[in-house]
């Protein structure tokens, strides 16, 4: 699907590379042109070949056809955009885009830059003063086939200034573009404006980077002929293939299907997230007079000095030159979606049957697809942020092996869920960050219940939230729940789920009431289990017909 710099190319370079044109890098927009080949054919050789369609989930209606695009297809722009797998600096281009700090040193910038391109580069970087984050400036390329490189810096990233942080990584890629176009130069190959180092999450990265470039050349789209988005690592080529469609559609479909997928704040006219409060509203003072204070046949037609100021401090009509728009703040998004729980939930608590059964406050509205998407992303970077090792040391939630059929496995260990020893809201991000990178693909959990009934279990409403927040992609790819040993309140529970919660997780549930049952499902050997199930297993089927190695902890039939 995607070439490499090692493998096509013409001349090579000093450093044994190949040297790529830019008519061998695939464009974004020939992938509908490959796809609809691939449909045509039917060769299952070429399935997943090129661009797959990422939107396109079976059964699910966007129903968005009421609404408006926020990103049209716009074929000239999607002409413009490539997707290359591969370092930069290999490409024939007009510039290439360097990530660095703000000293421009050679050991902070994109690795394999300065190696390219010679010492010459290091030499003039040094002359530059440095550079601000969220600016950048250029540079000849020496060594490398392109004509200029363009160094940026981008923003070191903290949850709590995620809105700065968003802004000045938006600017970086504009600044970029900018200086293209200052230049007279039509081509530009650029990474991820972004480092381990800098905490950045890759996914909202990327959401950036696409939308920015995307605003400006609906702008400036005659005067930039190539955009190459260069990613190193699978984790990144796979965001990109997913994220392109919904800023580049490339058909209707694609369009239409994006409206649903896109997240709530996708940025103003240049890609910038928008802050309502600090809109600053001005109006014109009304063209009014104020009335003169009635005045007694003795008093004078001129007030004195000292008491004009008085009668205007007194006027009835001081706010007349006030606006209340400005006066006003808009609250957090967070906050508002909080007010909405609450007063939905005052709302539904007469008659919130959940309540009274015990299970909690399921009242809360459900959530929209871009409001799900935008929650997931807040918790998945503020969770990457944080050391939750002591989270992890309790062995709640870790990562098993496989199952039968070759999906991973997550582990749920019931008992070691200490309600009076969590901090609840640290959990949620420790769980979001564990499951991250397994809900991507089909998987399994197993849950070992076993002597988990003796402590007290956080209630539905509880449940119902970690659901939201690990959102649809986790509903979709979860094959089934293995519940060892389940008890009778359990069971319960779960039902209440299913009627309460969601229908189709929890229709997923498999009861498990035996060691030897559970591993027809996953293998013994790809699971990791607590000394006290193997007991709780003996206790609670009596050892009928087995024994355990005190040694391996394996389960065997008794001879």
């Amino acid at each position: 699907m995607y070439r490499t710099a090692t493998t096509r190319g013409g001349v090579a370079t000093d450093n044994g590379e190949s040297i790529v044109s830019l008519d061998q890098v695939p464009r974004w927009k020939d992938a509908e042109q490959r796809s609809s080949l691939e449909f045509e054919t039917e060769d299952p050789s070429f399935s997943n070949s090129y661009f797959p369609d990422p939107l396109t989930s079976p059964g699910e209606d966007s129903g968005s056809n009421a609404m408006v695009s926020r990103f049209p297809v716009d074929h000239e722009v999607n002409s413009k955009i490539y997707l290359w797998r591969g370092n930069p600096w290999n490409l024939e281009v007009d510039a290439v885009v360097n990530s660095t700090n703000e000293n421009l040193d050679e050991a902070h910038s994109s690795p394999g830059l300065h190696a390219a391109a010679g010492p010459g580069l290091a030499e003039e970087c040094a002359t530059l003063g440095g550079c601000r984050t969220g600016m950048a400036k250029v540079t000849n390329a020496y060594d490398l086939p392109a004509r200029r490189v363009i160094h940026t810096v981008g923003p070191k990233y903290a949850v709590k200034y995620h809105t700065a942080a968003e802004n000045a990584l938006s600017h970086c890629y504009r600044s970029c573009l900018e200086l293209l176009i200052e230049n007279g130069l039509k081509s530009i190959a650029m990474g991820c404006i972004y480092t381990e180092a800098k905490n950045y999450p890759r996914e909202p990265a990327a959401h950036v980077a696409i939308r920015t470039v995307r605003r400006l050349l609906e702008k400036q789209k005659d005067k930039v002929a190539a955009v190459v988005f260069c990613t190193t690592t699978s984790t990144d080529t796979e965001i990109y293939k997913r994220l392109l469609p919904l800023y580049f559609p490339r058909d209707k479909h694609e369009e239409e299907v994006a409206i649903s997928k896109l997240p709530a704040d996708v940025g103003d006219e240049n890609g910038e997230t928008i802050i309502d409060e600090r809109k600053i509203r001005i109006k014109p003072l009304p063209k009014k007079t104020v009335p003169k204070p009635p005045q007694s046949p003795q008093a004078p037609d001129v007030l004195p000095i000292s008491d004009v100021g008085l009668v205007r401090r007194n006027s009835s009509h001081l706010d007349s030159y006030l606006d209340p728009a400005f006066m006003s703040l808009i609250k957090d998004p967070d906050q508002r979606r909080k007010e909405q729980w609450e007063k939905t939930a005052q709302a539904q608590r007469g008659w919130n049957c959940a309540r009274m059964l015990g299970f909690g406050d399921l009242g809360a509205p459900p959530l929209s697809v871009a409001e799900e998407y935008s929650l997931h992303s807040r918790y998945l970077a503020k969770a990457n942020s944080l050391n939750l090792s002591e989270i992890a040391e309790m062995k709640i939630v870790y990562r098993g092996g496989v199952d039968s059929e070759g999906r991973p496995v997550m582990v749920v260990v019931g008992a070691h869920f200490l309600l009076r020893c969590l901090d609840l809201e640290r959990f949620v991000l420790y769980v979001i960050k564990e499951f991250e990178p397994v809900i991507q693909k089909p998987y399994t959990i197993v849950y070992f219940h076993s002597a988990a009934s003796l402590h007290p279990q956080p209630d539905l409403g509880w449940m119902r939230r970690l659901q939201q927040i690990l959102g649809r992609k986790h509903q979709r790819n979860l094959h089934a729940i293995y519940v060892l040993h389940p008890t009778f309140g359990l069971k319960a529970a779960i039902f209440a789920l299913q009627l309460l919660v969601d229908n189709v997780v929890w229709k997923k549930v498999v009861y498990v009431d035996r060691l030897l049952q559970l591993f027809r499902y996953v293998p013994r050997e790809q699971l990791t289990i607590p000394d006290f199930v193997f007991q709780h297993d003996l206790e609670v089927n009596g050892g009928k017909g087995l024994i355990v190695d005190p040694r391996t902890k394996y389960v065997y039939h008794r001879p």
